[in-house]
């Protein structure tokens, strides 16, 4: 059933979902196993569970057909169920799963890997991201000898394992010691990020950011990233969970040209089947192998790291990137929507509150008060308006299988939400339209 509401957000209610939030949180620790899927990211009583989806819609529990952006947390980029995908998965599940001993698949993924991101010589896979970046910072550490950690401090998350979760406002659980190994770059700075390195000169182990952003790497910034880890003798390590594959089939160091010694992969790398990915050096990964002579270093060993029909899933994915330019695709479509949402928020009055920003293939938005700064509350009543037009979207981040009538019904329901942002603005409280409690940033100390 589809059931598309149009008499606006004061009617539209979804009580199957909030049942179905409910039972989540009795017994799921915060009704979820993200925290950005999180209820507390949407508007009360207005967080759909999902059904089920195929392409670039989903159905929740209510029986709402919904276009959804940031689908998977920007995992499923080709779209639910893909069948190139499914199939290559269905190959797999009849002929098992997980072995005694490495399958064939495991050098036939590793060797797709290798052949599509060219600036890597070894790759070993997990099953999240996670697990992979502190892979990618263990082995820094045991190959420099250096305790420290340098991250990117404009880069939103990197893990969540202590030594970067302890630098976040959840940091309850952690030694304070731990935290005080990690320290902070600031994004497009050479100069702030070498008087680091200086600071804590042979302390440091490696630099960890996300290549590119909401912005574009300023000229020569990551060729001087690259300088600066030579000089310093540190490793630079590029988290392409995001920028892999949506930048470019090898990544944002395939686009931009900069060879980091290390990069971890994941979220569109298997369309939503769980696998990631660190890659890098044949000098640094082997240190995790068993061909070398110095101390050894415990890399990555997962039980379920090399499951068949997730790398099946991975090697579809990256034969369907290529052979079907999903990449151009996905900027094509993010160029229309992006085009669309500002012309629609400009129209209604609130070009300069709601505000598109990032590549076209890794669209995000931000809701400006009156003031204009950052604010839940029009994040709210902007995310209320969507929904109840039929359009699930955390964010613009788009998918290959949305169509041009998606794109089109997505910005006239953003036209209709920017109506109504409209009306608050000129009100001064958008607290009429908010419908409950404000939604709420992940991180953050208290409930």
């Amino acid at each position: 059933m589809d059931t598309r509401h149009t008499e606006g957000a004061a009617e539209f209610t979804l009580p199957r979902s909030r049942s179905a939030n409910e039972r989540l949180h009795a017994l799921i620790p915060g009704g979820a196993h993200t925290y950005a899927k999180g209820d507390d990211q949407y508007p009360e009583d207005l967080a759909p569970v999902i059904s089920h989806g195929r392409g670039a819609h989903v159905w929740d529990v209510d029986g709402n057909r919904y276009v959804e952006y940031g689908s998977g947390l920007r995992s499923v980029s080709l779209g639910h169920a893909h069948p190139r995908v499914t199939e290559a998965v269905r190959r797999e599940l009849d002929r098992g799963s997980n072995f005694a001993r490495p399958s064939i698949v495991e050098v036939e993924a590793a060797e797709r890997f290798l052949a599509t991101v060219p600036t890597a010589e070894m790759v070993k896979f997990a099953k999240n991201g996670s697990d992979a970046t502190t892979a990618a910072v263990r082995l820094a550490r045991a190959v420099t000898g250096r305790p420290r950690v340098a991250r990117c401090g404009d880069h939103p998350f990197f893990s969540v394992d202590d030594w970067f979760i302890g630098t976040t406002p959840m940091s309850a659980g952690i030694p304070e010691a731990t935290t005080e190994l990690t320290v902070a770059f600031p994004y497009g700075d050479l100069v702030a990020t070498e008087e680091l390195l200086t600071r804590y000169q042979d302390e440091i182990a490696c630099l960890i950011l996300e290549p590119a952003g909401h912005t574009e790497p300023p000229p020569g910034y990551l060729e001087g990233l690259r300088a600066l880890a030579d000089r310093h003798g540190c490793v630079l390590v590029f988290d392409e969970m995001i920028t892999g594959f949506r930048w470019s089939e090898a990544g944002a160091q395939g686009l931009y040209g900069v060879v980091p010694d290390l990069s971890t992969f994941g979220k569109a790398l298997g369309n939503g089947f769980a696998v990631s990915a660190l890659a890098g050096r044949r000098a640094l990964m082997e240190r995790g192998g068993l061909r070398h002579s110095g101390e050894r270093v415990f890399l990555l060993s997962t039980t379920h790291g090399a499951e068949t029909h997730s790398l099946a899933a991975a090697m579809a994915v990256q034969a369907t990137y290529a052979e079907e330019g999903v990449t151009a695709r996905l900027h094509a479509l993010g160029e229309r929507l992006a085009a669309g949402v500002r012309d629609a928020a400009a129209g209604m009055g609130v070009g300069d509150h709601l505000v598109v920003r990032g590549r076209a293939s890794n669209l995000v938005f931000a809701t400006l008060d009156e003031r204009g700064k950052p604010s839940q509350e029009y994040r709210t009543l902007f995310l209320r308006q969507l929904l109840a037009g039929g359009v699930l979207a955390p964010s613009f981040v788009v998918s290959g299988a949305l169509s041009d009538a998606d794109i089109d019904h997505t910005v006239d329901v953003v036209a209709d939400a920017c109506a109504v942002y409209r009306k608050a603005l000129d009100a001064g409280d958008p607290t009429p339209w908010l419908g409950g409690r404000p939604v709420k940033p992940v991180f953050r100390r208290l409930v």
